[in-house]
């Protein structure tokens, strides 16, 4: 069954992941590697996504659509990234998950057949 993994970065990561060392920062992404590289054979695509700031959101729940700069919602908690995985069932999905060394929030999410 496919599913979508979305990363979500709280403002709480982020300040984080800006304060560590290079170092540091290399042994977290080197943890994050090592996950990816242990689950990919069901990995079947996804990707990081840029900052917020570089989103534009089309509202279409007016008159007229409304087209702004930015997230479509102000807050602490971001999408910035997400995997399509195919995997037996939500057990799996959640065994994958609760081994992310990524970003603390995670929402998982069957895709339609």
């Amino acid at each position: 069954m496919k599913y979508v993994l979305l990363f979500v970065e709280t403002e709480k990561f982020s300040e984080e992941l800006q304060a560590m060392g290079p170092a540091e920062r290399e042994r977290a992404f080197e943890k994050v590697d090592k996950w990816f590289a242990e689950h990919a054979d069901v990995v079947r695509g996804g990707s990081k996504l840029q900052a917020p700031n570089t989103a534009t959101t089309v509202r279409l729940d007016g008159a007229e659509p409304v087209i702004t700069d930015g997230p479509f919602v102000e807050g602490k908690e971001v999408v910035s990234g997400y995997l399509e995985v195919d995997v037996a069932d939500l057990d799996e999905a959640l065994r994958m998950v609760k081994t992310w060394p990524g970003c603390p929030l995670v929402e998982i999410r069957p895709l339609e057949s």
